[in-house]
């Protein structure tokens, strides 16, 4: 009897040792970091890179967050890192950023080996001032992420010309005699890609000829910047009256929304103080007008108190957490000490602080190399796309084809009459016409390929265009001081 129940528990024993070590072999990054020393209880972190690569870190079992962070700078070998952060989802799928202070462990519940992404976690008011070619890299390559995923809306015109630069970084110079317009659709890069956008990209990328890839990164940055919602980190919350808003966290203050309508904007001088407890954001504002301005030479300031509610208490404080290190790395020139009196802005009951340079700091320490090389990694290809309408994207070599045939179609006389009807197709938009080099021939139209689906993450969809005259609806709900 017994050996019965050793041989059912060892077997049992042994299919879940077995389904845990086929979930670690499905899970193995592409590039693995050991842990250094002899570290007997260690930890595997899995990092997501830009790229689309991912690396597996082995860390001791208590390392905190900033020696993960380390190593992925060291494995990158970027030195502007401060633009940079690792984040992570929790149980309840609110995102956090990986606290380089604390413990991984306790910052990170769902694990081993713990998950973490990549992004750009501040995005440059300026991208003039990254120095490193490799920095400016990853930057088009969160904000090609943004783009995709909705996350950043983009014009047509506009995502047209990004479109190109980012072909012209990865491709050179278009050659149309041997890539044509079909070659685009194996790139995704807005969210409704359709032909007619496949063609005018196809067009523009023809303009770029001659930047290497250095400067049409940087002309991609130059661009991506005018971006009404560029850099904005977006937050949903609701307000007393039950309408839901979204604040948008930017370097110059914090925007409010509600739906797509831009409704106002605090500017980060003129919030006195920034707070929450558990579901409850608050947010106290001084006034912005001629006679506040008055008052307040006289000694008098009025100050509106916001107060916002979110579904999940996490969300809340992660929501403050990044306000303040908005705050902090946008507007102070170094980070706040620990034997500094706090101030005022962040809330008294809470230890955190942002431990890491400010943008000042970053622009003013951080020098270009002189040699730096890194590889740039290929974007993910999808099937191509068979094009229909080509009457005005022929190549030379098309043409001399289409007047070839039209010779040899004229010398068939009264026999093929009835077959040249069946052998001319027209394009609908522009009444161009195209022969086929076997007469005799049916003609059939091809069908476009049918995309490969991308799984990206879903993100908030961007606002549009501003409105302040909706912003009394909320201060209707404010708590005057």
């Amino acid at each position: 009897m017994l050996s019965f129940w050793w041989r059912t528990l060892g077997r049992r024993s042994i299919r879940k040792h077995a389904q845990k070590e086929h979930l670690r072999q499905g899970q193995r990054a592409s590039t693995h970091i050991p842990a250094a020393g002899e570290a007997k209880s260690i930890i595997t972190c899995r990092v997501s890179l830009l790229d689309g690569t991912d690396v597996s870190v082995d860390l001791p079992k208590k390392a905190k967050g900033e020696e993960l962070f380390e190593q992925i700078m060291y494995h990158l070998d970027l030195i502007e890192k401060d633009y940079f952060g690792l984040r992570f989802m929790d149980s309840a799928q609110v995102p956090h950023w990986l606290d380089n202070t604390k413990s991984i462990k306790k910052q990170v519940k769902i694990g081993p080996p713990y998950c973490l992404h990549l992004r750009v976690k501040f995005y440059s008011s300026e991208p003039n001032n990254l120095h490193e070619e490799l920095t400016r890299y990853l930057f088009v390559l969160q904000l090609k992420q943004d783009i995709l995923s909705g996350k950043l809306e983009c014009p047509f015109d506009t995502a047209v010309e990004l479109a190109a630069f980012s072909l012209q970084a990865e491709l050179g110079d278009c050659d149309p005699a041997e890539q044509g317009p079909e070659l685009v659709s194996e790139f995704r890069f807005i969210p409704e890609q359709t032909e007619d956008t496949e063609l005018s990209i196809y067009e523009k990328w023809k303009e770029c000829s001659g930047q290497m890839p250095a400067q049409a990164e940087i002309n991609y940055l130059n661009k991506a910047k005018w971006l009404e919602m560029y850099g904005v980190d977006m937050h949903t919350v609701k307000a007393r009256d039950g309408n839901e808003y979204k604040l948008g966290l930017t370097p110059t203050g914090v925007l409010v929304f509600e739906g797509e309508t831009k409704i106002g904007l605090f500017f980060w001088p003129k919030i006195t103080r920034l707070d929450f407890r558990k579901h409850k954001l608050t947010l106290v504002v001084v006034e912005d007008d001629e006679q506040v301005m008055q008052e307040a030479e006289q000694g008098k300031e009025q100050e509106h108190t916001f107060v916002f509610r979110m579904d999940h208490p996490k969300a809340c404080k992660h929501l403050w957490k990044c306000a303040v290190e908005h705050h902090a790395f946008f507007r102070l020139r170094g980070p706040v000490q620990k034997g500094v009196a706090r101030s005022s802005f962040i809330r008294m009951g809470s230890r955190f602080r942002y431990s890491g340079k400010t943008e000042y700091q970053t622009t003013k320490d951080n020098k270009a190399r002189r040699s730096a090389s890194f590889e740039r990694r290929p974007s993910r290809r999808y099937s191509r796309r068979t094009m229909q309408l080509r009457g005005t994207q022929q190549s030379s070599r098309e043409h001399a084809s289409a007047v070839n045939n039209e010779r040899v179609t004229a010398h068939q006389g009264s026999r093929n009459q009835d077959a040249k009807p069946q052998n001319q197709v027209f394009n609908q938009n522009n009444g161009a016409k195209v022969l086929n080099k076997r007469p005799t021939l049916p003609v059939v139209a091809a069908v476009p390929a049918t995309p490969v689906p991308l799984e990206i993450e879903t993100l908030p969809r961007s606002p549009g265009a501003s409105q302040s005259e909706k912003m009394s609806l909320i201060r209707q709900q404010a708590c005057s001081h």
